[in-house]
């Protein structure tokens, strides 16, 4: 991802290079790790996969059911 794919106001490019420079990283770079970083807590925060029931359980689940 470069700086011209995500459209940038000069406000905003003027933060990022500063916060870059800060870093000691270009302004590519410093929007790749930004980046990577934002994938990295929403993979973290994402809720596990629930794992289907077992063959009993389902079958002990219908049994409790009301007819």
């Amino acid at each position: 991802m470069t700086t011209t794919d995500k459209k940038l106001s000069k406000g905003q490019l003027a933060y990022e290079q500063e916060r870059a420079k800060k870093a000691g990283k270009s302004l590519d770079d410093w929007m790749k790790h930004k980046a990577r970083l934002a994938a990295e807590t929403a993979q973290r925060t994402a809720p596990p996969v629930e794992k289907k029931k077992g063959f009993l359980s389902r079958l002990l689940d219908k049994a409790h059911k009301p007819i």
